[in-house]
């Protein structure tokens, strides 16, 4: 029973090893690639699109206002990374329905490289937003003695979103492994699809996260000022 595609070999040369993370994680991107690049090569505007055409629109429109809902801000900015995020996360959970595919995110890897580049994207979104003093004044609030306790926070935060998506992806698929080996004859189409369930909610948690702490970074310096205005009027 293998817990994570990492012990999983297809080729090893020295150094150079290529295994069931680094496969199914290009294999992903790749999906989602030619899948979005098929689906947008003839857009159409006429009343009655093509079908794909229109989940598309129906998956990205979802996205977009959900960030609004969340963010209360316009998601535009936002909506290539999360969306991106959410998409791919959400293709590796639940392609897991396919015989022998491995989902990536059983990968701490894989979950450590999507917690960087979240990490990677909080301080670009919040300079970008605030300016790079704006940005780096908030360490110092309250006050300066939180410094410390700030980046220990970024750190800790990113160590949280890569852990636990692994461990929820791994936890699923170990214990998906032991009702299969208890129940063999009943349990596998239940399993597969509380696998997808799990595989989606999983998904949207890390966007979430990832959206929240974004968004937190890009808008401290707005709600501040907002306050002191109300509180000199």
């Amino acid at each position: 029973m293998q817990i994570t595609p990492d012990n999983i070999i297809f080729y090893q040369y020295q150094f150079v090893v290529i295994n069931a993370t680094l496969v199914y994680t290009w294999l992903t991107m790749a999906l989602l690639v030619i899948g979005a690049a098929w689906v947008t090569k003839k857009l159409v505007v006429r009343p009655k699109l093509p079908p794909w055409q229109n989940f598309l629109e129906i998956v990205v429109d979802g996205i977009y206002q959900h960030i609004a809902e969340v963010n209360q801000q316009e998601p535009e900015p936002y909506l290539a990374f999360v969306g991106t995020l959410f998409l791919f996360i959400l293709t590796a959970n639940l392609l897991t329905v396919v015989p022998g595919y491995q989902a990536p995110t059983g990968s701490l890897s894989t979950t450590t490289a999507l917690a960087i580049a979240v990490f990677i994207a909080v301080p670009i979104y919040g300079i970008r937003q605030r300016g790079i003093l704006g940005y780096l004044k908030s360490y110092l609030q309250p006050t300066p003695i939180m410094l410390p306790f700030q980046i220990i926070g970024e750190f800790s935060r990113t160590l949280a979103l890569a852990v636990r998506l692994f461990g929820n992806i791994m936890s699923g698929n170990l214990l998906a492994a032991i009702l299969l080996a208890l129940v063999p004859l009943f349990v596998p189409v239940a399993m597969n699809l509380l696998g997808l369930v799990f595989g989606v909610i999983q998904a949207y948690v890390f966007a979430i996260l990832a959206l929240v702490y974004i968004a937190s970074a890009a808008t401290v310096q707005e709600k501040k000022q907002s306050i002191s205005m109300e509180e000199n009027s």
